[in-house]
């Protein structure tokens, strides 16, 4: 089988090489690319949001399956155009995708059918936002972008002034574009976070290895949010019983919500969740796989991707037995000096030769490229550094010995992935 992948991640870079370990696919594509996928998959100079050309190549080139792995061309409307023209995908169409393309969207289908998240209001205009905080006038408060925001769309408020300049920023100065066009305003919750990636063909609903998600920038969970600092998996307050919970109250009733709506799920569904003393919330669906989360949860799958790409195509997911390593996840990833803020590029990476001789690690690239020959920086989280132990500990041991043999200038990373309490 040929298979293009659309993204040009650490997701994307997991996801190719997890199939390329399946014997049913023969060549592997992939678009825009990055230094690291380039190893594996063959580039194609097509932007990841660029409906037209990759069908185009998908077409001209017969591929077998594309994987649409970000959120953007998925909210974009990609999978319907290429299902138009007959190509097999993997990931959901523009109707479903909006699961994530809009707040406003997910957060009014789970007050509709009553699956549990916060208490929340949507507003259009910044002044009656901030009315609406100061009337309520309790601290923190969350306040979301309703679109796209690159997982950076979500300002935890921590008194009035924060709250006020969260609200301007958004609404006012655009710094999410349109997306910030709505924001929603939500109650703050507390409890352990839990991501939960679920495979499903609108009909059968597969949970992946629970896995545990470090936003902030900071050791400490401190700073601003970033698209993710580091993973594990599984997580470790996601008991069998806590799972069990999840998925009568929280991913069938989704799966069977977005049915009634007339807007089927096909594809990877992704739950965040907070494990609040009143039970499970939902804090926020993605329409995909997320990163870095992929890169913890992917290394612990015994069964072929493939085969169930296939199966979720053709809504036979109840035929595969999907199994999993009985064994922990970790991945640190290492920013850029100075992200989520204003960071430089091009800067050359070097150890990753030592550490590919290391045992049970890989390093994915999410922003890499390769300049004279040499692999560089090309983005703000350059690497996911992972490593598969008997338990957590070994693990993030072997995790962050790998991170200890690579450099490139100002690179930064979090020391303290897997062991915050929460």
């Amino acid at each position: 089988m040929k298979v293009l992948i659309v993204g040009s991640g650490g997701r994307e870079h997991a996801i190719a090489l997890k199939l390329k370990q399946s014997p049913k696919v023969t060549e592997l594509y992939c678009c825009p690319s990055n230094a690291g996928i380039n190893q594996i998959a063959t580039p194609v100079p097509v932007k990841a949001t660029d409906i037209d050309g990759v069908v185009k190549f998908a077409k001209a080139n017969h591929m077998d399956m594309v994987v649409v792995a970000p959120d953007d061309p998925l909210v974009l409307g990609m999978v319907d155009a290429l299902n138009q023209e007959g190509i097999k995908t993997f990931g959901p169409r523009g109707e479903a995708a909006l699961i994530e393309g809009s707040k406003v969207f997910s957060k009014n289908l789970m007050k509709k059918y009553h699956i549990p998240t916060a208490a929340y209001e949507v507003f259009y205009d910044a002044k009656s936002a901030i009315d609406y905080i100061k009337e309520r006038n309790e601290f923190p408060v969350v306040i979301k972008a309703d679109g796209l925001a690159l997982g950076k769309g979500v300002i935890i408020a921590e008194d009035l002034t924060q709250a006020m300049d969260g609200v301007h920023s958004i609404m006012e100065d655009k710094i999410f574009g349109e997306s910030g066009n709505q924001v929603v305003v939500e109650e703050y919750l507390t409890g352990p976070e839990v991501s939960v990636l679920a495979f499903t063909d609108s009909k059968t609903m597969v949970p992946m290895v629970s896995s545990m998600d470090h936003k902030r920038i900071g050791d400490g969970d401190t700073g601003p949010n970033t698209g993710g600092m580091g993973t594990i998996a599984p997580n470790p307050y996601y008991t069998p019983e806590m799972a069990k919970r999840c998925m009568e109250e929280i991913f069938l009733p989704t799966m069977a919500a977005m049915n009634k709506e007339g807007r089927p799920f096909k594809g990877c569904l992704y739950f965040g969740l907070m494990l609040t003393p009143k039970g499970p919330y939902v804090i926020e669906y993605n329409c995909r796989f997320g990163d870095p989360e992929t890169q913890v949860v992917l290394p612990l799958l015994k069964t072929d991707l493939y085969e169930i790409f296939d199966a979720i195509y053709e809504e036979r997911l109840s035929e595969i037995d999907v199994q999993w390593e009985d064994k922990a996840s970790a991945c640190v990833i290492m920013a850029s000096g100075g992200y989520p803020k204003k960071y430089e590029t091009g800067k050359e990476i070097s150890g990753l030769e030592d550490v590919a001789a290391m045992k049970v690690i890989t390093v994915y690239h999410a922003g890499t490229a390769l300049k004279d020959g040499k692999i560089v920086t090309a983005g703000g989280r350059v690497l996911g550094v992972t490593a598969v132990g008997d338990d957590l500990k070994q693990a993030l041991a072997k995790a962050y010995d790998a991170v200890g043999h690579i450099h490139f200038d100002a690179a930064h990373y979090r020391k303290d992935i897997g062991t915050v309490k929460r």
